[in-house]
């Protein structure tokens, strides 16, 4: 009931009815299933929706308590972890997001392997996490690991594949890396021309993200010291655009552009 008033936008019934619901749960905590510990996540998912994102962690982590006795709920367990991660960066608890990323990276790729889309998204989001908190190299390692895994597991051509190239693009560039930065950039414009005319605005604004790193370069050459660039993972290619296939990450907070 309270998911349907929720999707009618009547969040003060919806509220009341997730409050019975919470006090229902609340006396069968006890007894620690999966069954209980999936309806509390329902429930901060509707409290997602309304924007209520404190009450929506609140009982993520009730959700995470129970799920760490639960073995078998390993996996799950790793997804509440990015959920609570990725509502502390929306809600701009950068610092303390970050603890909740990794700890859901490692449990992810302990389940389905370091190559699952869902673990490139998180080192997306820890890259985010980076990039806020002014630390630019940390934040392209995490990017390139993003990039390397979407490329994988959803292919290169992917939007959300070319959001974590176009991020890793940000982080050399925020690093004051240009040469690095121009690389991914174009990267990033021949993947959107592989979508053909359905993408315009995007491939627009990727030309002029280029154009202002090129601007940039010039201007470094001529006055700022280089600073090193880090080395990428050793599956990671920067390839430059005469090298690389015409090939074309959700608006969340996993874009870090």
């Amino acid at each position: 009931m309270a998911k349907a008033l929720c999707n009618q936008e009547n969040f003060p019934d919806s509220k009341r009815c997730l409050e019975i619901a919470c006090g229902i749960l609340d006396k069968k905590e006890d007894t620690i299933s999966v069954e209980v510990a999936e309806a509390y996540m329902e429930i901060s998912m509707q409290y997602e929706t309304m924007n209520e994102f404190e009450t929506a962690i609140m009982l993520l982590k009730r959700t995470q308590s129970m799920l760490e006795k639960l073995p078998q709920e390993q996996h799950s367990e790793g997804s509440v972890s990015a959920r609570i991660g990725w509502l502390l960066l929306l809600t701009g608890k950068v610092q303390q997001a970050i603890p909740y990323l990794e700890s859901a990276a490692e449990r992810l790729k302990e389940c389905f392997g370091s190559k699952h889309y869902g673990v490139g998204y998180i080192y997306n989001n820890l890259g985010a996490a980076y990039l806020e908190l002014d630390r630019p190299q940390s934040a392209a390692q995490m990017f390139a690991v993003a990039k390397d895994i979407m490329d994988v597991s959803l292919g290169p051509g992917h939007v959300d594949s070319i959001e974590a190239c176009q991020n890793l693009s940000k982080a050399y560039g925020a690093m004051g890396s240009y040469p690095l930065a121009i690389k991914f950039q174009e990267q990033v414009i021949d993947a959107w021309e592989g979508h053909g005319p359905s993408a315009q605005d995007e491939l627009k604004e990727a030309q002029r993200l280029l154009e202002q790193l090129k601007k940039k370069a010039r201007g470094a050459s001529s006055i700022e010291p280089h600073i090193s660039a880090l080395p990428l993972p050793h599956n990671s290619q920067v390839s430059t655009r005469s090298s690389q296939a015409a090939v074309p990450i959700n608006g969340k907070l996993s874009n870090a552009t």
